[in-house]
């Protein structure tokens, strides 16, 4: 392994270990410590987090000037402005201000991220480099959460304040070992500005739609597993503190080990085949997590354990989803179609704490939500599966 491979693997490591502290607990955060009403945190985080909606467009021209590389880095360091924002939060106004900044540092920083992986990887099919990636940032993710469930059972409410400000270091730290460590190819510029302007943009290409909006579908399901967990099972529950860290370090850790072995395990199959099999699967998790409200309250932690497995097989189905984007992109605008394939999570993000928001209506209405989002993406799929390109569906054999 290259070092700039290495380097780039450890600085998402970095940077995921402060998300998996933090992320799980922005909503319970916002209504704790800072002291919003449930319904009034999920609208203002949902509201701030909007600013990100301009940031794939954005990245994917900032990317063709500068590099992937300078557009990450950069990313990183608003990521820490935003957290900053959190810890100083008293009131939604600065709540706000917190989300826009840290929602603008996560989109440019995705959107950009795709990108980056590929010009550090070998040529070839991209789905084992992503792959990779996803399994090192899942599984410090995972040590995140493990470490947000220690630190709310033996902090207290100072477990919250704990959890931002480490998320802010991880961010600094993440920059810098990406500025250290990591080198790529200058940014090249001889494509001719012909073979540019022959190709439609990302947001005019329909079979090119099609994959973000199947994509953000199916992903909502994570953001919401990710932003509601807490929620559900401490608020709408009353389970023990320890089992949203738990959740999050579960579903984390199986797909920190198992990537690369669901990758090995559909080999054989089309891309959007395993993505409709990961969807579906997104459906049956939302069913499982709901019946938890008929269970007996001792039972419920196993539950919604075994909930989160299936969420977690789920999410490794996903994982296809980037090396898709990135096999339909064209050469000539691949930053461009990259970045804009990042609407899929940003749309997402920006939904589900909107979503977590409806547990103060109905314990049972998000979990219905979300399973039809998924339930549709399977439908989308399903049509993509049957106008994409073979070569794109069909990556070359992988290497051993």
């Amino acid at each position: 392994m290259s070092k700039s491979r290495a380097g780039l693997l450890v600085a998402l490591g970095v940077d995921n270990f402060g998300s998996g502290l933090f992320l799980p607990m922005v909503m319970l955060y916002v209504t704790r410590i800072v002291g919003l009403p449930i319904a009034v945190a999920g609208a203002v985080v949902a509201a701030g987090t909007v600013a990100g909606l301009g940031m794939p467009l954005v990245a994917g021209r900032l990317v063709d000037r500068v590099g992937a590389l300078r557009v990450v880095v950069g990313a990183e360091l608003l990521q820490a402005l935003g957290a900053v924002g959190y810890l100083t939060a008293r009131d939604a106004a600065v709540v706000a201000v917190a989300a826009v900044l840290l929602a603008a540092g996560q989109q440019l920083f995705y959107s950009s991220l795709c990108v980056l992986i590929s010009d550090v990887a070998d040529d070839g099919p991209k789905d084992r480099p992503f792959a990779v990636a996803a399994m090192v940032r899942s599984a410090c993710f995972s040590l995140g959460g493990l470490a947000a469930g220690g630190l709310l059972c033996v902090a207290g409410r100072a477990a919250y304040r704990i959890a931002v400000g480490t998320d802010a270091v991880s961010f600094a730290a993440c920059a810098l070992l990406l500025a250290l460590l990591v080198c790529v190819p200058r940014p090249r510029h001889q494509t001719a500005r012909t073979a540019v302007r022959s190709c439609r943009g990302p947001l005019s290409d329909w079979l090119f739609l099609g994959i973000i909006v199947a994509t953000g579908l199916a992903v909502l399901s994570v953001d919401f597993f990710l932003s509601g967990i807490s929620v559900y099972a401490l608020r709408e529950l009353h389970t023990r503190p320890w089992l949203p860290g738990a959740a999050v370090a579960l579903a984390g850790g199986l797909t920190g080990a198992g990537a690369t072995l669901a990758l090995r395990a559909t080999k054989g199959l089309g891309r959007t085949t395993v993505m409709i099999l990961g969807s579906a699967l997104f459906v049956v998790w939302c069913g499982v997590s709901v019946a938890a409200l008929a269970v007996p309250p001792a039972w419920r932690p196993v539950e919604l354990l075994a909930a989160t497995v299936v969420m977690a097989m789920a999410g490794l189905l996903l994982l296809r989803a980037g090396a898709l984007a990135e096999a339909v992109a064209p050469t000539a605008v691949r930053a461009r179609y990259l970045a804009a394939f990042q609407y899929a999570f940003t749309v997402s993000s920006v939904l589900a704490p909107a979503v977590v928001g409806l547990f103060s209506v109905a314990a049972w209405l998000p979990w219905l939500l979300d399973g039809t989002c998924a339930g549709l993406a399977v439908l989308l799929l399903c049509w993509l599966s049957g106008r994409l390109p073979t070569s794109a569906l069909h990556p070359a054999p992988l290497p051993g």
